[in-house]
């Protein structure tokens, strides 16, 4: 009787633990995927019927949150493509049986996420949150830093793009000018290649004929010449940089003693104009024959002719229209005529000057100058890609690009582009041309993102290039 109660109850012991072992667990069934947004994050929710096991982790470089679920299965889901300016897609694939994974792909590197469940119904839910401020140091050379700095608004995100040159290095600032002429434009990667620049961003307005909008030198010659006294940087031959309200002031004393006023610098000629022509222009004027062109060379008139008329290397061509080809119609070949230009006692120093505008700050103060400077609203209001250039005050250079109109980063108005500029640490810093023109070259890669999903060719650049 003993032996048989034994036998029962080693019986009815395998039959408890045959159960045990033989039972297959559950399996959760992820049913759909689905996500919500706002300012501060997305959600994504993944609904099941049981509440699954799951590890996840971001991949090495920070751009993938990845999830494996075990002991789950489901139908062919579709990757569900999200419009935000953050997360791009999240693609759920089958590892292998009862083993799912979920790899959900990031436009920009994220750290900061929350993966948990709720009940009633089941759910997983990851909460991957908007709110960042970071940024990334790089030593690009001695003294030479670029920096990319990643941050959420309450408005949107912003990329911005940072090149910081300290005081004392073996680095040159200069503009340099497309295809080294007036006429035509190139793109600021081939600008920074061929003047060697370990660094360069876009910088003047421009026409679509490559004429500079605003005051452009080059060399210690005035290249391009405003038509309104807008903001300008200079540099002295020491590199100490200037920050300023610039005219342009040009005149032709003829050899009576009369004196005529120079109405712009390689610019296309208009209406009563008198143009200066330089060998930074292009080989010949362009000009019609609606006027008289003056070659003078070493202040002494060696031609006359009516239009396109050929700059020879070292001269330049006074074209004339109108009332002004009127008062230079005494001139004839062999006269002396003196030409005088000045920018100021001091701008007459600089070896290289820039202008665009309007002025960002002055003295560590914000200072726009839009209004004064009579900038259009295309320029002066709302968010947009933005250039900058500034110096902080022990010296060092500053040249900024932040990205616009597009989802990863929406674009500054000027007062935010001068508040970035403080946090820089920038105490003068002027705008540069921006829009689709704003473009960040370093060591030969583009940095930023061009808002028109490609470069533009511009007008001219600024570059750090190693000292000759």
């Amino acid at each position: 009787m003993k032996i048989f109660k034994r036998a029962y109850i080693l019986m009815m012991v395998i039959i408890f633990c045959s159960q045990i072992v033989w039972a297959a667990p559950a399996t959760s069934v992820l049913q759909k995927v689905r996500y919500s947004q706002s300012a501060e994050q997305v959600r994504i929710v993944f609904d099941v019927n049981e509440l699954p096991e799951y590890t996840a982790q971001l991949s090495a470089n920070q751009d993938q949150i990845i999830i494996d679920f075990t002991n789950t299965d489901s139908g062919k889901l579709p990757m569900l493509q999200l419009n935000d300016p953050i997360v791009n897609n999240v693609q759920v694939t089958q590892l292998q049986p009862g083993k799912q994974r979920v790899v959900i792909t990031l436009k920009k590197p994220i750290v900061s996420y929350k993966l948990f469940t709720l009940s009633n119904p089941k759910r997983v839910v990851i909460d991957i949150v908007k709110e960042y401020d970071r940024k990334y140091e790089e030593q690009i050379g001695t003294g030479l830093k670029y920096a990319s700095l990643y941050r959420s608004t309450k408005a949107g995100p912003i990329s911005a793009y940072v090149v910081d040159l300290a005081p004392g290095s073996n680095y040159v600032v200069k503009p340099v000018l497309s295809n080294n002429a007036i006429v035509d434009l190139e793109k600021v990667q081939a600008m920074a290649e061929r003047n060697k620049g370990i660094a360069a961003v876009n910088a003047s307005y421009f026409a679509l004929n490559g004429e500079i909008i605003g005051l452009l030198k080059m060399n210690g010659e005035i290249v391009s010449s405003p038509t309104i006294g807008r903001t300008a940087l200079g540099i002295l031959p020491d590199g100490k940089m200037l920050f300023d309200q610039i005219d342009y002031k040009g005149t032709v004393t003829l050899p009576d003693g009369a004196t005529i006023a120079i109405t712009g610098v390689n610019h296309e000629r208009g209406q009563d104009d008198l143009i200066l022509y330089n060998n930074y222009y292009d080989n010949m004027t362009g000009t019609n024959e609606y006027g008289t062109d003056y070659i003078v060379s070493q202040d002494v008139i060696t031609a006359i002719g009516h239009g396109n008329a050929v700059i020879p290397p070292g001269a330049v061509v006074l074209s004339a229209h109108g009332s002004n080809e009127t008062a230079l119609s005494s001139l004839k070949v062999g006269d002396a005529v003196k030409i005088n230009q000045t920018l100021g006692s001091v701008w007459d120093k600089t070896i290289y000057a820039i202008g665009a505008g309007p002025r960002l700050i002055k003295n560590n103060s914000v200072f726009l100058t839009s209004k004064i400077e009579e900038f259009p609203p295309d320029i002066a209001v709302g968010r947009a890609p933005r250039t900058a250039v500034g110096v902080t005050k022990d010296g060092h250079v500053l040249l900024v690009v932040v990205d616009g109109r597009q989802q990863h980063s929406i674009g500054v108005t000027l007062l935010e582009l001068a508040l970035l500029m403080q946090e820089f640490g920038a105490v003068d810093a002027m705008n540069l041309d921006g829009g689709g023109s704003s473009e960040m070259v370093v060591k030969g890669k583009i940095m930023n993102k061009p808002s028109d999903g490609r470069e533009r060719s511009v007008g001219d650049a600024l570059i750090i290039a190693p000292k000759d």
